[in-house]
């Protein structure tokens, strides 16, 4: 199998990202396996943030990378927390610290106006040098709920209200998360692009 190096340290993205990969013939190795820390996201997109990751990730390891930068956006927030969802609560915030702060962030907000979306931005690249990465995006909408449901998942899942499954996104079982969610649809069209474009594999080992 070729294998492909996973700009993340993020246990719940690993086990998502290497599920949905398998079939694609891609042993996706998560970036602790060469010592490399994660990146400084300093990009203000999460484009920028997930090339930035990627680049790093493949120049420290030598193997082509697979990086992704994603967050929620609430709509009655402006966007926020966004490319910062990760440390809504500040630097190294745990999920439960980010989970508390958004719901602080929306308290006494009717269910109808806090609608938001997951969003993620997949790149891939040959090499650390790569000038053309391929890059791919997924948009995933929902509600946040005012109280957190379910034990599945990770980071915001809890308070992410799935109308189209009347349910938490905490409550699905992995393999219909993938289906929906939008780190599957950015994978899944990643991917089709990977496979499709000439050498994009070359260099993979």
């Amino acid at each position: 199998m070729k294998k492909v190096l996973l700009a993340s340290n993020n246990p719940g993205k690993i086990r998502e990202i290497q599920a949905m990969l398998a079939e694609h013939d891609l042993t996706v190795i998560p970036q602790s396996d060469f010592g490399v820390v994660e990146a400084d996201e300093t990009g203000l997109t999460f484009v920028e943030n997930a090339l930035i990751k990627a680049r790093y990730a493949s120049e420290l390891s030598g193997l082509p990378a697979i990086a992704d930068d994603s967050g929620l956006e609430v709509d009655f927030l402006g966007g926020a927390p966004g490319v910062y969802s990760a440390r809504y609560a500040g630097p190294g915030a745990t999920d439960a610290k980010n989970n508390e702060k958004l719901l602080a962030a929306l308290a006494g907000v009717p269910f109808s106006v806090r609608t938001a979306r997951f969003r993620c931005v997949m790149v891939y690249l040959r090499h650390a040098s790569d000038p053309s990465p391929i890059i791919a995006e997924g948009a995933w909408p929902g509600v946040i709920l005012e109280a957190a449901r379910g034990g599945g998942g990770f980071g915001y899942d809890p308070l992410f209200y799935v109308p189209e499954c009347e349910c938490a996104s905490a409550e699905l079982d992995p393999g219909t998360k993938n289906r929906l969610s939008h780190r599957g649809q950015a994978l899944r069209s990643l991917a089709a692009a990977m496979m499709s474009t000439h050498g994009a594999l070359a260099g993979a080992s």
